[in-house]
């Protein structure tokens, strides 16, 4: 067994039911996603439209691909043109959100999303404050998307290791999730709580997250 499948599998080990594992490939090679996918691992995660655009040709046809880095408002449309996109997890602003929902419709495709919600003390992070996504399901602008499903949110934690701060952000996000579902209980399908990295993922579980990004356990380092 190569070292990829290896600590796949140590991850995959520590997974209750019901969450589902995004193997980030950032910055890793083609040979090396490959390696992963004979051992089974089927979502990866990528941060650059560039790099995602050269790996899908590459790559076997049934991996579902998530895009989970910061993503401009002129980049959309070469993410969309690239190959089917299963999850878009990192829309941090109404305006990338329409952008999508306008290419996805020019395309004719429905695009899957997860808004990224920012509770995190860095402000280099980006996203929708809490109160920004209240107010978009409290207004229910999302009733004008015509290409574009919100299945969920996504965030991070603090960058430290106060483990009280760590969990406190995700039930933060956690919590944000059911007081949508309280504001718009008419949503579908609004179910998927993308938190947790290598470091911090346990702790996301427990907070309710049902779909973790695991990089550098699984691949180690990466290659910049």
């Amino acid at each position: 067994m190569s070292p990829v499948a290896e600590a796949l599998k140590t991850v995959a080990a520590t997974l209750p039911a019901g969450v589902e594992l995004v193997a980030v490939s950032k910055f890793h090679p083609a040979e090396a996603i490959a390696e992963a996918y004979s051992a089974g691992q089927r979502i990866f995660g990528e941060s650059r439209v560039q790099e995602l655009s050269a790996k899908i040709p590459a790559l076997p046809a049934d991996i579902r691909w998530h895009f989970i880095g910061h993503l401009q408002t002129n980049k959309v449309r070469k993410l969309l043109e690239a190959g089917p996109i299963a999850l878009i997890e990192s829309v941090d602003s109404e305006r990338v959100l329409d952008a999508i929902d306008a290419e996805s419709a020019r395309l004719g495709i429905t695009s899957r999303v997860l808004m990224q919600v920012h509770v995190a003390a860095e402000e280099t992070k980006f996203g929708f404050t809490p109160e920004e996504i209240e107010a978009y399901f409290r207004d229910r602008r999302f009733e004008s998307l015509r290409a574009t499903h919100i299945c969920g949110l996504m965030g991070m934690a603090t960058n430290t290791d106060d483990t009280a701060r760590i969990a406190a952000d995700f039930k933060a996000i956690a919590d944000l999730r059911k007081q949508i579902l309280a504001i718009a209980p008419d949503l579908r399908g609004f179910d998927t709580l993308s938190m947790g990295m290598s470091d911090d993922y346990p702790l996301a579980i427990e907070a309710g997250s049902n779909l973790v990004r695991v990089g550098t356990a699984i691949f180690g380092a990466r290659a910049y």
